[in-house]
């Protein structure tokens, strides 16, 4: 039970991240559409479940848990699951458990998340604007977000930026972004936005900035220091010179990171996804549910025998290939 995972490439799998529900309270319009059909709750894992799931792979060798939906704090009981988790922590087992969440529901939970031993969460956060973001999020409300990041920061959580990079909608944001990032001491990380879901290839196309180009506009102002530095995710980093600040950039589709890929996917139906570009994934709820079916841990492994060499997104030759039909909020961000 012990020993590590390794997939066949020799890439050890050390980061689980688990989807806990399909739902979200934004309808953010890379992500989904808007009138969605979520799952019924039958077909969910239960927190008892996700708990099975999540302390199997601790023992196998997974150090950082991190916590994405839809929207993870919309889950009802989502604390007695990040609690349970917790105790990971206490004993060692586990080195980081965090969180990516739209804010909306921060206000609410930062003290308990801290209090349980998490130390930082990831905000997605496309625009400053507030007409901009009721556009971009559909149902959302920036004040409430932003009420989130004030809570979160006042709790003692560390809070990092994730912003997708949307052709025509937050270009002429960037410096501006920056700048608010740098004054409440925030690192940001700017993310290419990938074919996943059915919004159609005009808007795909029409929405896909290169961090490339990002990075060249940054290096017009600033002197960009690569960093070797990792959070244990797909992130590289670099820090401005001038000012200090460290910004990341996720780029699956100019520059992919499956070299270094050390993650694996856990939806809230208990599929694994070995990869997010490839469709290929494990179903590990009858390893929960069916005496008959193989152990827990044995699913596991003969899942991260297939784990791939890596993705095929291409937005090449104007057209979205590598496409995945579902969407972001089924696999989690």
């Amino acid at each position: 039970m012990n020993a590590p995972l390794i997939d066949p490439f020799h890439r050890p799998v050390s980061y689980l991240r688990v989807s806990v529900t399909d739902r979200c309270d934004f309808r953010c319009t890379y992500c989904m559409s808007e009138n969605m059909t979520f799952l019924p709750k039958r077909d969910l894992l239960t927190l008892e479940e996700l708990d099975a799931v999540s302390t199997a792979f601790i023992g196998m060798g997974v150090r950082k848990l991190r916590i994405t939906g839809g929207e993870p704090l919309v889950r009802r009981g989502i604390m007695t699951y990040l609690k349970a988790m917790a105790r990971h922590l206490d004993t060692g087992a586990l080195h980081e458990l965090t969180l990516t969440t739209n804010g909306s529901q921060l206000h609410r939970f930062s003290q308990e998340l801290f209090a349980l031993g998490m130390r930082r969460v990831n905000v997605s956060l496309d625009t400053l604007d507030e007409e901009k973001f009721a556009r971009i999020t559909r149902w959302g409300r920036l004040k409430q977000v932003m009420r989130g990041i004030e809570a979160a920061q006042e709790a003692g959580l560390r809070v990092k930026i994730n912003t997708v990079a949307l052709r025509g909608f937050n270009e002429g944001e960037l410096f501006a972004l920056l700048d608010w990032c740098a004054r409440r001491d925030m690192d940001l990380t700017f993310i290419e936005v990938m074919p996943m879901g059915d919004m159609g290839e005009e808007d795909r196309l029409g929405q896909y900035w290169p961090l490339r180009d990002l990075r060249a506009r940054l290096a017009e102002r600033f002197t960009l220091i690569d960093l070797a530095e990792s959070t244990g995710g797909p992130a590289r980093y670099v820090r401005l010179s001038e000012t200090g600040q460290k910004v990341g950039f996720i780029t699956p589709m100019t520059h992919n990171f499956c070299e270094s890929c050390n993650r694996v996917r856990l939806t809230c139906t208990g599929e694994l996804y070995m990869c997010l570009g490839q469709e290929d994934r494990a179903d590990l709820r009858p390893s929960l549910r069916d005496p008959a079916a193989p152990p827990l841990e044995e699913a596991i492994r003969n899942a991260i025998a297939r784990k791939p060499k890596g993705h095929d997104f291409d937005y090449s030759r104007q057209q979205v290939a590598g496409q995945m039909p579902r969407h972001m909020s089924h696999t989690g961000g």
